[in-house]
C-alpha cells in the first residue's frame, strides 16, 4: 500500500523533512501547518519540490474547532477554513484534516455539529477538497470515532468523511469492531501511531509519547486490518508526536519510520484473512533465533579480558587463521576477542551472533526491512554469515543452527587452541545486556522485533546511585535469546553505561569457588545485603554464609530461585554468572542497585 508520514513526526525544516522522507522511500507526506508557516518556501515551491522528489502531498492539517459552536463563532471559523482551503489548493492537496472541537465547543448536539460540517463541506467542495473529520481523544464533546461517524453520516455530504487515527481510538480503549460499519469510501484518511501503556492524561500522552508501530503496546495490526477490511484504500500514514524523534537525525528517523510501516503490513498480512494481502508490501518470513552463537568483544588489547576468562574457566580455542581474533569457549558459550581495526578502543561488546533456523531467510527479511548490512570479511574456506548493524552501532550476525550437539562450522577457523574443558559448570550464554543511547532505544526495540521476531517485556526502572536506569528485555518466547536493553540516566552518559554478558551455569557456587581459587577479584557485595536476603526470603544461615563468602546474590520468585555473581568491569564490559532453579524467568532485578553501587564504588576507588 502507499505509505505516508506527517512532517511533525521528524526533525528539521519542511524541506529537510521532505528530502529525508523521499530518501527513505515514503510515497507521500502529510504537511503539518506549522511546518509550512515556518518554511521559507511558498506553497507552490513546496508542491514543486514534492514533485521532483517523487512525493505526493496527501493531507494538510490541522483545521481546528470547526463544529459545535454558535453562529458568530462559526462565521469566523468559515473565514479561517476558506484560507486553509486556499493554501491546500496551492499545495495541490485534496484532503484537509478537521479535528473535533476541544476549545470553543458550546453545543453538545450531533445534529448541530453535522449541520456545520455540511456547510463546511459545501465550502470545501468549491475548492475540490475533502474534509476528513477526526475525533480527538480529548475532544470536548466528540472524543469517540463512533460519534464522529454518526455526525459525518448525519452531515450526508460527499466532501465530508472520517480520519481514523489509531492513537485517538486505542488510547481510549474504544472497541474497533464498529469500524466494519463505516463504508470504506467514507474513510478519507488513516493515521497510525503506537504508544506505551501509560496512566496519564491523553493529551500529554499523545503530544510526547507516541511511538512508531512495533515499539509500543497498541494492537495496531487488528486496528489496521479492520480499517482495510472496511474498504479503505488510501495511504498508511504515520503521525507520531515524540520528543526524541523531533531531536534526532531526520534521515535516520524517516528510515526507521518506514521500517515500522513495512513491519506493520507484514503483521496485518499474517493475521487477517479479510484483507487482500496483494495490497501489502511483502516481507520474507523468517523464524526467531534458536539461541546465541557467540558474543564478540573488541579492543586494541584484549589481554585483560583473556585473564578474566581464564580465571572463570574458559578455554582458549585458538587464533583465527587469517585475522587477529581469538575464540574462548566454556560449554556452549563462545566469546570472540577481536583486536583488528581497534586502535585506541577499550574492551566493549561489538557484535552478537545468533543461530537461526534458516540464515538465508533471515538475511532476506533483514533486507526487506531495510536493515543496514554489517560487513564481515570472509575467504573461500570460511563460513559466510548474515549481518546487520543495530541502531546503537553494534553488529548482529547469524548462521543456520548446526545439528544438536555440534558447534557451528566457523569454529574450525580457529587453530592451535587448548583442549576444551568438558568439566565446566558453565553451560551457555543466558543473556546479553546492552546499553542503549537515549536517542536509539525505541528504534532498537523495533529493529529486534521486526527482523528477529523478538518480543518486548514491559520496561522496568532500576535505581542507580545517580538516577534511574530504564531496562526493557527483548526475548524469544522460549527464552533462548534474551537481550535486556538499558538506557542510562543522562548524567551517566559521559562515564558510559557498562554492558555485560551473563552465562548460564549448572552450579554457580562451583564456578565461583574455582574462579576465586584462580585469583578472580569479585565485585564486592556489602554485608547489609546478606542481612536483607536473610530477612526477606528466610534463607537459612548456612546458605547465607555461603552466599556471603563468595559474594553471590540471591533472588526468588514463586516459580524458582536465582543465584548469581558479577565480575569487575574491564573497559565497558563485565560478566555475570547465573544459576536458574526451577522455572525462575527473571534477572534478579532487585539486586541491580547493589551491583550498580558496587561498580560505582569500584570506579571511584580506581581514580584515587
Amino acid at each position: 500500500m502507499k505509505t505516508s508520514i506527517a512532517t511533525v513526526s521528524i526533525s528539521g525544516s519542511l524541506t529537510e523533512k521532505m528530502h529525508a522522507c523521499a530518501a527513505a522511500g515514503f510515497d507521500g507526506v502529510e504537511v503539518f501547518e506549522p511546518d509550512l508557516i515556518a518554511s521559507d518556501h511558498s506553497p507552490e515551491e513546496v508542491r514543486s519540490l514534492a514533485r521532483r522528489l517523487g512525493l505526493s502531498l496527501d493531507l494538510y492539517q490541522p483545521l481546528r474547532d470547526m463544529e459545535g459552536v454558535d453562529e458568530t463563532t462559526f462565521a469566523e471559523n468559515m473565514r479561517r477554513a476558506e484560507a486553509t482551503f486556499v493554501t491546500a489548493r496551492r499545495l495541490g492537496i485534496g484532503t484537509v484534516l478537521v479535528c473535533s472541537n476541544v476549545a470553543t465547543a458550546t453545543v453538545d448536539s450531533d445534529e448541530h455539529s453535522a449541520g456545520q460540517l455540511r456547510r463546511l463541506g459545501d465550502l470545501a467542495r468549491k475548492f475540490d477538497i475533502k474534509v476528513a473529520f477526526e475525533a480527538l481523544a480529548w475532544g470536548r464533546f466528540v472524543d469517540d470515532y463512533r460519534r464522529a461517524w454518526r455526525i459525518a453520516e448525519l452531515a450526508d455530504h460527499p466532501a465530508v468523511g472520517l480520519c481514523l487515527d489509531s492513537f485517538h481510538v486505542l488510547s481510549r480503549g474504544h472497541d474497533t469492531s464498529a469500524i466494519a460499519g463505516i463504508p470504506g469510501h467514507k474513510i478519507f484518511y488513516l493515521q497510525l501511531a503506537d504508544a506505551p501503556a501509560l496512566s496519564m492524561d491523553v493529551l500529554s500522552w499523545s503530544r510526547h509519547h507516541r511511538l512508531f508501530p512495533g515499539e509500543g503496546d497498541f494492537e495496531l495490526a487488528t486496528f489496521v486490518s479492520r480499517v482495510l477490511a472496511a474498504g479503505y484504500d488510501g495511504p498508511l500514514s504515520l503521525e507520531v508526536f515524540n520528543d526524541t524523534f523531533r531531536q534526532t537525525d531526520p534521515d535516520r528517523t524517516a528510515l526507521h519510520a518506514l521500517r515500522s510501516l513495512v513491519w506493520l503490513q507484514d503483521k496485518v498480512a499474517a493475521q487477517s484473512a479479510l484483507v487482500d494481502t496483494r495490497r501489502l508490501r511483502p516481507v520474507t518470513d523468517a523464524k526467531p533465533p534458536n539461541g546465541f552463537d557467540f558474543v564478540e568483544l573488541k579492543a586494541e588489547d584484549t589481554t585483560e579480558v583473556e585473564v578474566l576468562l581464564e580465571q572463570l574457566g574458559f578455554t582458549p580455542r585458538g587464533r583465527h587463521r587469517t585475522k587477529p581474533v581469538s575464540l574462548w569457549v566454556a560449554g556452549d558459550a563462545r566469546i570472540v576477542l577481536n583486536e583488528q581495526q581497534a586502535r585506541g578502543l577499550d574492551p566493549h561488546i561489538a557484535a552478537i551472533g545468533l543461530q537461526v533456523p534458516d540464515a538465508d531467510a533471515t538475511t532476506k527479511r533483514a533486507e526487506d526491512l531495510m536493515a543496514p548490512p554489517a560487513y564481515r570479511r570472509t575467504y573461500a574456506s570460511e563460513q559466510p554469515m548474515g549481518g546487520a548493524v543495530a541502531p546503537d552501532g553494534s553488529e548482529i550476525f547469524w548462521v543456520t543452527a548446526p545439528p544438536t550437539g555440534l558447534p557451528p562450522a566457523w569454529v574450525d577457523e580457529f587453530e592451535n587452541g587448548m583442549p576444551v574443558n568438558t568439566g565446566t559448570a558453565v553451560r551457555a550464554i543466558d543473556h546479553v545486556n546492552l546499553a542503549q543511547p537515549w536517542q536509539t532505544a525505541d528504534e532498537a526495540v523495533l529493529f529486534l522485533t521486526s527482523i528477529f521476531e523478538l518480543s518486548a517485556d514491559a520496561p522496568t526502572e532500576v535505581a542507580a546511585p545517580k538516577g534511574l536506569v530504564r531496562s526493557q528485555v527483548m526475548r524469544t518466547v522460549d527464552g533462548a535469546v534474551r537481550l535486556p536493553l538499558n538506557v542510562a540516566p543522562h548524567v551517566l552518559d559521559d562515564a558510559g553505561m557498562p554492558q555485560h554478558i551473563a552465562f548460564a551455569c549448572s552450579d554457580v557456587f562451583e564456578v565461583a569457588r574455582r574462579a576465586r581459587a584462580r585469583g578472580l577479584a569479585f565485585l564486592s557485595v556489602p554485608d547489609n545485603y546478606y542481612d536483607y536476603v536473610a530477612g526477606r526470603f528466610g534463607v537459612d544461615a548456612d546458605t547465607v554464609a555461603a552466599l556471603r563468602q563468595l559474594d553471590l546474590l540471591y533472588d526468588r520468585s514463586p516459580d524458582g530461585e536465582f543465584v548469581h555473581f558479577y565480575t569487575r568491569t574491564v573497559g565497558s564490559v563485565f560478566f555475570e554468572f547465573v544459576e536458574r532453579r526451577g522455572n525462575y524467568d527473571g534477572y534478579g532485578s532487585d539486586n541491580a542497585p547493589v551491583r550498580l553501587a558496587a561498580q560505582r564504588a569500584g570506579r571511584l576507588s580506581a581514580k584515587r
